[in-house]
């Protein structure tokens, strides 16, 4: 099960409980075709997690819970929630893990499906890629396989259209993972890129037949409202906010690549020195042989010269995952400006 852990946004994965609920909620795929190549997502699961975040989330407070269901083919179905209960320090006896073991055994007693299919996690503009998520994700998909992390971004969804996006670690990531090198070889060797770090799931939202009749009831009934704030052409803090956070991440990668460039510099100018060591150990050894005296005895060159360890390369692979999400965030917005602005002028144009 998962552990929230206050600040961090990290969850962690009990490996016998959540493998042996992945085994059950097995569909026809076979134990082998384990791929998930499509997320449903019952409509009251959507409105649980916005409610979440409306009662407990506040500015950048991350809220998280839990999401239950099961796997059909290839198909990960997520059909109820509940979320990670809020606490403080003060609540060091609070077992979180005891917590959710109860939860889904008093779902199970009322005939709900309980098993254990992944987790969400509330976003502040954009800023999910971090280490805590990748821990948490990796230790929820290397237990049960078909998790899913769904991120929800209630600053984009309050403009007008939902945010809920899920994600899976990609197969090259979870075996650096499971080694646990993060050196720039084995990065190089695994051919991880920021590009290839999460892969995102395609959402389908489905509601009864009956839910559908009685939102169609309540919009014949409600009050039609102004919707003329649509084509307002005055652009929102919301781009401003995400050109911040953009500018502060390139900044810590211009960090970590001056990091990396003088980890590189003191690699080669040990190996100059190591050839120079070894060039003169040559030529004292010819002079010795000259004189007929003995070779010096060969040293350990590795203990002369140790090796100096290599920054790890994740931190800089999620920044880079990180500015990709601000830009694409960057693009949808001003994709939206830019189509008004073209309607207004083509419509001062006509009226002119």
């Amino acid at each position: 099960m998962a552990s929230r852990k206050e600040g961090t946004g990290s969850a962690t994965t009990s490996s016998s409980s959540a493998t042996g609920a992945a085994g059950k909620g097995k569909g026809k795929g076979g134990a082998g075709d384990s791929a998930v190549k499509q997320v449903q997502i019952d409509g009251l699961v959507v409105l649980k997690i916005i409610k979440h975040y409306q009662e407990e989330g506040q500015g950048t407070e991350v809220v998280q819970g839990v999401l239950l269901g099961l796997v059909v083919e290839d198909r990960l179905e997520i059909t109820n929630c509940f979320p990670f209960p809020q606490h403080t320090e003060d609540d060091a006896d609070f077992d979180e893990v005891q917590y959710q073991m109860e939860m889904m055994r008093s779902l199970r007693h009322v005939n709900i499906d309980h098993l254990h299919v992944g987790w969400y996690q509330s976003t502040y503009y954009g800023s999910f890629v971090t280490r805590a998520l990748l821990d948490s994700q990796f230790s929820y998909q290397h237990a049960i396989e078909e998790s899913v992390v769904l991120i929800y971004d209630p600053i984009k969804t309050a403009q007008g259209s939902l945010s809920l996006k899920a994600y899976r670690l990609t197969p090259k990531l979870m075996e650096v993972c499971k080694e646990k090198d993060f050196s720039p070889e084995a990065l190089k060797k695994g051919s991880i890129t920021f590009e290839h770090m999460f892969e995102e799931v395609p959402i389908v939202i489905k509601n009864s037949h009956l839910i559908n009749v009685l939102m169609w009831e309540l919009e014949k009934k409600s009050a039609v409202a102004d919707k003329h704030e649509l084509l307002s052409l005055a652009s929102s803090n919301h781009l401003g906010k995400t050109l911040q956070l953009l500018m502060d991440r390139v900044d810590e990668m211009s960090q970590d690549i001056v990091k990396y460039n003088t980890y590189m510099r003191n690699t080669s100018k040990q190996q100059q020195q190591k050839h120079q060591y070894q060039q003169r150990r040559q030529q004292e050894n010819m002079q010795r042989q000259s004189r007929g005296e003995p070779p010096l005895p060969e040293e350990d060159l590795s203990k002369l010269f140790k090796p100096l360890q290599p920054p790890a390369r994740m931190d800089s692979l999620l920044i880079a995952g990180q500015i990709n999400t601000y830009c694409q965030n960057i693009k949808e917005f001003t994709a939206q400006n830019l189509g008004k602005l073209f309607m207004a002028q083509a419509l001062q144009e006509y009226n002119s």
